[in-house]
């Protein structure tokens, strides 16, 4: 028998840093979640990704009190500004560049977001990744 679902719930955790420290624990706990067993899931799943890497996570949980969860690739926008070495976009996107990104640069963002982006091919991803950086104010050269 299919356990019932009680809802799903979206939250941005550092890879191989997630704590029962606020926002984590709160968002869980009012939910009855157990804290800890996701802290320690959630770790050993990200333990070989680059540490500190926000990651998109969907957890569905269940009237037993189980969860699921479901762990996304970082964002395009911390993979471009890593990739341009910046803290930060442009203040103002359009009228002032940031820094800028190499062709190559965006087809290597594009391979490893490919499974979470809606493109048929790592042509239309490029575009994706390219429309992401210039919204930033950063340069695709």
């Amino acid at each position: 028998m299919a356990k019932k679902v009680m809802g799903s719930l979206k939250l941005q955790v550092p890879a191989g840093n997630a704590k029962p420290s606020p926002p984590v624990g709160p968002a869980l706990g009012q939910r009855g979640i157990n804290i800890m067993e996701f802290c320690k899931a959630f770790n050993a799943k990200t333990a070989d990704m680059e540490k500190d890497a926000p990651c998109p996570t969907v957890i569905t949980y269940y009237a037993d009190k189980s969860f699921t969860m479901e762990i996304k690739t970082p964002p395009a926008s911390y993979y471009i500004k890593k990739a341009a070495k910046l803290t930060s976009g442009s203040k103002a996107p359009g009228k002032t560049t940031a820094g800028s990104i190499s062709g190559k640069q965006v087809r290597e963002i594009a391979e490893a977001k490919m499974k979470d982006l809606n493109a048929t091919s790592i042509e239309g991803a490029m575009l994706i990744i390219a429309g992401s950086a210039r919204s930033m104010g950063i340069e695709v050269k």
